[in-house]
């Protein structure tokens, strides 16, 4: 599945990562969050009732990260060219990241126990330079695994001058 997204050239193909990765994301914020949120209730019950505003201020501030994580994955794409890959994010502050298959040396792929659960795998892509590297989250592990193999192939064959 490809897309267009911002009125990009229409002759690039976009290819969004998985929705699966806003779960991922959420589930991290929660585990961080709730028990943030636990503590603020803890100390509103036995301590100060002032507690319950920063109890609210911490809820509300989590209801706006959860929401937020959905507009950011879906703002996460790629696009395979014939010279490079060009990663992109981000929807007020974008991202664009091209990274030439020449200066690749090599791409890794990760997951952790969320992405595992859901299937998912993140693509990581290694240069000299730590600056020029990028990072493919939230793909598909058969999706990744192909993507890693492409890239890799890619680079090879352009360090080879072919």
């Amino acid at each position: 599945m490809s897309v267009t997204l911002y009125g990009e050239s229409p002759g690039i193909l976009w290819q969004p990562v998985s929705p699966r990765l806003a779960v991922a994301r959420r589930v991290g914020a929660l585990a961080g969050a709730v028990p943030t949120l636990a503590a603020a209730a803890v100390v509103a019950v036995l301590w100060t009732r002032w507690a319950w505003i920063a109890f609210g201020l911490l809820a509300l501030g989590l209801v706006i990260e959860l929401a937020i994580i959905g507009r950011q994955v879906s703002a996460i794409s790629y696009a395979e060219l014939p010279d490079e890959i060009i990663i992109r994010r981000g929807r007020l502050m974008r991202r664009l990241d091209s990274i030439p298959y020449g200066r690749l040396q090599y791409a890794d792929m990760q997951s952790g126990p969320m992405e595992r659960r859901l299937g998912l795998a993140s693509v990581t892509i290694h240069t000299a330079n730590p600056a020029t590297s990028g990072n493919v989250p939230g793909l598909p592990l058969a999706e990744a695994e192909a993507l890693r193999e492409r890239l890799t192939a890619r680079g090879e064959a352009q360090r080879a001058g072919l």
